[in-house]
């Protein structure tokens, strides 16, 4: 593993001529369905703890922050009910939704996600675009690593589907027994496929889980993007910096296609 470099400045570019690939969170990162996966765990936990547990106090921004953003599904339900003392059995990834279990609780949330995807579609954010397009001019690959079973409907959704050479989502991850973050395994299985090695190579990451994976899978660089984890939070965990943008990394003088 390579030594930690030296942390950039917030908001400086980035010379991405020096690294042999890149990996991208998906969700916050390149799209904002973030807020959609919000929406969509309140939506189901509130529905929840006032079905089974009407003295429980709602989800809150802070539970989401806590105990789901960034992590697999199923994971995020069991965190989130540990820390309220609420211990469900943990039911089969194929039942239907509902309040039985853990992975029904999970599955009730990527229904509704699914539908509001459906129904009002998903955009890019332009900064995310810009250093895509500059990664592709100077050929360097990118790969997409989420805890999301939607990945692959996102990025078509977003028509970004033709961007990557490697998508590792959380069906793969299942697939091959992969443990999710903040657990490095699903970066280093990306990075991998692509040809590179961790020390030569870079994670964004919006998630304090998915900072603090790329940090303990020895990345050369691992860049916090601030969508509200909170500049201070996303440095503790780990990364080398944090932007707001990620248009503001590609050098200047780089024009956008």
């Amino acid at each position: 593993m390579g030594a930690r470099p030296q942390p950039y400045g917030g908001g400086v570019a980035i010379d991405w001529t020096r690294y042999r690939a890149v990996l991208f969170d998906l969700d916050g990162v390149l799209t904002p369905t973030a807020s959609v996966h919000r929406r969509a765990w309140k939506r189901t936990l509130d529905a929840y703890l006032a079905a089974r547990h009407p003295g429980e106090s709602g989800f809150t921004d802070a539970d989401y922050l806590e105990h789901v953003d960034g992590k697999p599904r199923y994971d995020g339900v069991r965190d989130f009910l540990r820390s309220r003392g609420i211990e469900l059995v943990e039911g089969t990834p194929d039942e239907d939704p509902g309040w039985q279990s853990v992975c029904g609780i999970g599955n009730a949330k990527n229904e509704f996600f699914n539908r509001v995807l459906a129904e009002e579609g998903v955009e890019p954010y332009p900064g995310s675009l810009r250093l895509l397009d500059h990664l592709g001019r100077i050929g360097v690959p990118a790969g997409v690593v989420s805890s999301s079973a939607n990945a692959g409907a996102v990025l078509a959704a977003a028509g970004l589907g033709q961007r990557f050479a490697v998508v590792v989502d959380g069906m793969a991850a299942r697939r091959w027994g992969l443990a999710g973050k903040p657990a490095p395994d699903t970066f280093l299985a990306a990075v991998r496929l692509l040809g590179a090695e961790a020390s030569t190579s870079v994670v964004v990451e919006d998630a304090i889980s998915g900072v603090a994976a790329g940090r303990a899978g020895g990345f050369a660089l691992v860049v916090g993007v601030d969508r509200d984890a909170g500049v201070d939070e996303l440095l503790a965990a780990g990364a080398d910096t944090v932007v707001a943008d990620l248009g503001d990394t590609v050098p200047s003088g780089v024009e956008p296609n």
